[in-house]
C-alpha cells in the first residue's frame, strides 16, 4: 500500500520537518511500519552525512554501545584519511548519526570507505539532503530526531507497509542515489524490470543498499542526469526504460519531480499555489498543511512535472 508526499517551496524557507511529519502521518493508516524523511535545508559549504551503524532490531548484547562507540571513532578516522575535515558527528539515536566536515573529493569512494565499517550504511550524502529513516509512524520518527525544528525548502517522505522484506531501516524510503550528491527518490509501486536496471547499473559501479526498486530509480535517474540530461528530460526518458506501475517523486538540490506510468494507477494529488507546490498519495495529507479551501488534481498518464527554486 504504502503512501508518499512531497512539499517544495517556490522562493522561502519553512517548517518542512514539522509539516512533512503531518503530511505523512495523515497517511499513517498506509503504511505504519516504517517513515522516512528526504529534507533540504539551505545550501551548506560542508558536506551533511546521515549514516547508521546498527538496525533497531539488531541484538543488543553487552557491548552493544562500546561496539558502536568504536565504529564511529572508526568513521571519523576513514573520514579523516580520506582529507575530509570533521565540523562535527553527533548521535541522532543509540545507533544513527549526523556528520558534517569539509571535504572537495568524490562520494564514491567515501561513502564505500565508511561502509566499510562493521555495521555502518550511509543514509545521505550532500551540501543540503539529509535524509532520515526509522521504524514507526512518522510522530514517533519526528520526535525521535526532533524533526519540528528542521527548516528547509523542500522535501519528500515515504510511510512504509512491509509486503515482501524485513521492516529494518535497510528496506525503508527515501533512497539515497548513490553516489550522487543531493538525489533521493520515494515510490509507490513496482517496476517489473528492477532486476535488468539493476544489473545495469551495477556494470556501471553502481552498488545498492537493498532490493528496493525505489532505490533503482534513485541511482537511474541520477546517472541520467551525470550524462547531462536535465532532470525532467531524464524522467521523460524513465517512462520508456522503466516498465511497471509506478508513481514517483525525486528531489535535487534545488528541484522536486513527479512521474507517472502510462496507467497511473497509482494515486497522487497535488496542490499548487503562488508561493509552495504539495503532492501525496491521499488529498487529506495535503490539507494537513494547508488550512483553507484548496483545489486539487490529479497528474496523468506518462505526465512529468518538475518544480524549481
Amino acid at each position: 500500500m504504502c503512501g508518499i508526499a512531497g512539499i517544495i517551496y517556490k522562493g522561502q524557507t519553512g517548517d518542512i520537518g514539522r509539516e512533512m511529519t503531518r503530511m505523512l502521518q495523515a497517511m499513517r493508516h498506509r503504511g505504519p511500519d516504517s517513515t522516512g524523511y528526504a529534507l533540504y535545508g539551505e545550501t551548506s559549504d560542508l558536506v551533511i552525512m546521515r549514516f547508521t551503524l546498527a538496525d533497531p532490531t539488531d541484538h543488543r548484547d553487552f557491548d552493544f554501545s562500546e561496539r558502536l562507540e568504536r565504529n564511529r571513532r572508526k568513521v571519523e578516522s576513514r573520514l579523516a584519511k580520506l582529507g575530509a575535515t570533521i565540523d562535527r558527528v553527533q548521535g541522532e539515536s543509540d545507533y544513527a548519526y549526523r556528520a558534517t566536515f569539509r571535504y572537495d573529493g568524490e562520494l564514491k569512494p567515501l561513502a564505500d570507505f565508511v561502509e566499510d565499517v562493521p555495521g555502518a550504511e550511509v543514509l545521505s550524502l550532500g551540501h543540503s539532503l539529509e535524509i532520515v529513516k526509522d521504524l514507526g509512524d512518522a510522530r514517533t520518527v519526528s520526535e525521535q530526531y526532533r524533526l519540528d525544528d528542521f527548516r528547509g525548502t523542500h522535501a519528500i517522505g515515504h510511510v512504509r507497509m512491509a509486503t515482501e522484506s524485513d521492516v529494518d531501516i535497510a528496506g525503508a524510503h527515501p533512497y539515497w542515489a548513490y553516489p550522487f550528491s543531493d538525489v533521493a527518490v520515494v515510490h509507490n509501486g513496482q517496476l517489473t524490470n528492477y532486476h535488468q536496471w539493476r544489473r545495469r547499473l551495477e556494470r556501471l559501479g553502481h552498488r545498492f543498499q537493498s532490493e528496493c526498486d525505489s532505490e533503482i530509480i534513485a541511482v537511474y535517474i541520477a546517472q541520467l542526469m551525470s550524462d547531462g540530461l536535465s532532470l525532467e528530460t531524464a524522467m521523460k526518458q524513465s517512462l520508456d526504460d522503466l516498465d511497471g506501475v509506478f508513481t514517483y517523486l525525486v528531489v535535487t538540490e534545488n528541484q522536486l519531480g513527479v512521474a507517472k506510468d502510462e496507467m497511473a494507477a497509482k494515486p497522487l494529488v497535488l496542490y499548487e499555489a503562488d508561493d509552495m507546490v504539495a503532492l501525496a498519495s491521499e488529498e487529506v495529507a495535503i490539507r494537513a498543511v494547508v488550512n483553507r479551501e484548496i483545489d486539487t488534481y490529479d497528474p496523468y498518464e506518462r505526465e512529468v512535472l518538475v518544480w524549481n527554486r
